[in-house]
């Protein structure tokens, strides 16, 4: 039995500590997760800072570890990213696909990952249905579908897989004529259709006798006299017009009307003395003067010269290729070489033209994520608020979008600047890792085209990559991972 009577023994008083006095004042908290707990601590008017924070991708862990600890991966990266930043970009002439890419009647290039007429989408084939009829290889749709699915002296090639790249199908046959460029600094090439303009045109699927007919002026007059036009003005400087069109209210992506304007500016002395119709001059400065996508194909190649002078770095988990045929989109990373990594496309979501909604559109497609890849368009959408008119959203939106996108990005490039940002460069060099370990996504704004072959465009929006192509890529990255013993 106690003796209740006898004084307790109690410990000494415990040291001071840090925590003594913490609830004296105004309490500061951070949370992570679920926003339920900061929440409830801000009913209570407590000050709470919120911390973005979230798991690796499902089932990724092992493979996060062992590329996170590759010896080479910091030195990869940043040789990488120096690459792709100081690469430069000048078109240097204008010429017939047969002549530049050697590409012979029946073969076809297109964006996207590899495929074939049957995985092929309705935009997609209706882009080839009209380059066959375009290139005499068929009458009527009918025919020239039939050729197609029988495959008999048809050939599909990726155009990533000749330096080349596609906006939307991104469809290049022998007689359409591709803007060449150069990359001064590395030595790359790279090239890139006309742009028809928008509508129904033959990279939405679209291949009505419209269509055709303005193919067939391209070649015969727009071509050669871009070519004259372009030879006589010598190499023009396209990463100089992308740094000002930044400046300009452009994101080189959805909205390139200053990039166009200004490309138009340089080369019109030069195209007003070609030796040619005045009729024929004329029609080319309306026609490119009118299209506000006319140098959208000049900053696609742009932008391949700059991630390709990226490739082929043993360790490097950046992302130097997104691409989508409108069934499936691909990546390809620095580390991997030349090897997709493939999920289903997406749709995007947005706005769109006329009475078309939802229903008619077709799951992303095109070449042109190419501008993401190299740290505009998307990335860039701080510095083109008025684009949110064109593919949704607001103007936050497109604050946060370019915000987030420094989260998963290794570099911020020095030439491409935003000024509502103090200029800041733009978020490039899109890393798998940092992808895998926080699981945003890549922002990709994009036109849209319709499901339905021959349809056209039926509006703009934003989407992104699916998810498993970077745990796809990831994994490659960490078998490329040497053996230390």
């Amino acid at each position: 039995m106690t003796d209740i009577s006898r004084p307790v023994s109690r410990p000494p008083s415990a040291p001071s500590t840090p925590l003594r006095g913490l609830l004296n004042g105004e309490p500061s908290v951070v949370t992570a997760g679920v926003g339920l707990l900061a929440d409830a601590l801000r009913a209570q008017a407590a000050q709470v800072t919120e911390v973005d924070w979230r798991p690796p991708m499902p089932g990724t862990e092992s493979d996060l570890a062992r590329v996170m600890s590759d010896p080479r991966r910091q030195a990869a990266n940043e040789k990488a990213v120096s690459r792709l930043m100081s690469a430069g970009a000048e078109l240097v002439d204008v010429r017939p696909a047969h002549e530049c890419l050697g590409i012979e009647k029946g073969t076809f290039f297109h964006a996207g990952p590899p495929m074939d007429w049957e995985q092929a989408p309705g935009p997609m084939r209706g882009a080839l249905i009209g380059a066959m009829i375009y290139e005499g290889l068929a009458e009527t749709p009918g025919q020239a579908e039939s050729a197609l699915a029988s495959g008999d002296g048809i050939t599909l090639d990726p155009c990533h897989h000749h330096k080349t790249v596609g906006p939307m199908a991104g469809v290049v046959s022998p007689s359409m004529w591709m803007f060449e460029l150069r990359d001064p600094v590395h030595g790359g090439t790279a090239y890139c259709s006309l742009n028809e303009g928008l509508g129904k045109v033959l990279r939405y699927g679209a291949y009505g006798p419209e269509v055709i007919d303005r193919l067939h002026w391209m070649s015969r007059v727009l071509g050669p006299l871009l070519q004259e036009a372009v030879r006589a003005h010598g190499p023009l400087d396209v990463r100089a017009i992308i740094a000002q069109m930044l400046q300009m209210g452009d994101e080189g992506h959805n909205r390139n009307r200053a990039g166009s304007l200004m490309a138009l500016r340089d080369l019109l002395p030069s195209l007003i003395t070609v030796d040619a119709p005045s009729s024929d001059v004329a029609d080319v400065v309306r026609f490119a003067g009118a299209n506000e996508h006319f140098f959208l194909n000049l900053g696609m190649p742009a932008s391949k010269l700059a991630t390709d002078a990226a490739r082929d770095v043993p360790g490097s988990t950046m992302v130097v290729a997104m691409a989508r045929n409108g069934t499936d989109f691909g990546i390809q990373t620095s580390g991997t070489g030349d090897q997709w990594f493939t999920g289903p496309a997406d749709t995007p979501v947005g706005l769109f033209l006329g009475n078309y909604g939802p229903e008619d559109a077709n799951p992303d497609i095109g070449d042109s994520a190419i501008m993401e890849t190299a740290g505009i368009g998307g990335f860039a959408m701080a510095a083109a608020p008025a684009i949110v008119r064109f593919v949704g959203g607001d103007v936050p939106l497109a604050l946060r979008t370019t915000r987030t996108m420094y989260e998963i990005t290794l570099g911020e490039h020095p030439a491409f600047q935003i000024p509502i940002l103090e200029f800041r460069g733009t978020p490039t060099g899109i890393d798998v890792t940092r992808v895998v370990r926080t699981g945003i996504l890549p922002q990709i704004n994009t036109g849209m085209a319709g499901a339905v072959a021959g349809t056209g465009q039926v509006g703009a929006g934003l989407v992104n990559p699916p998810e498993q192509c970077f745990p796809a890529a990831l994994a490659a990255l960490a078998k490329a991972v040497p053996d230390r013993r």
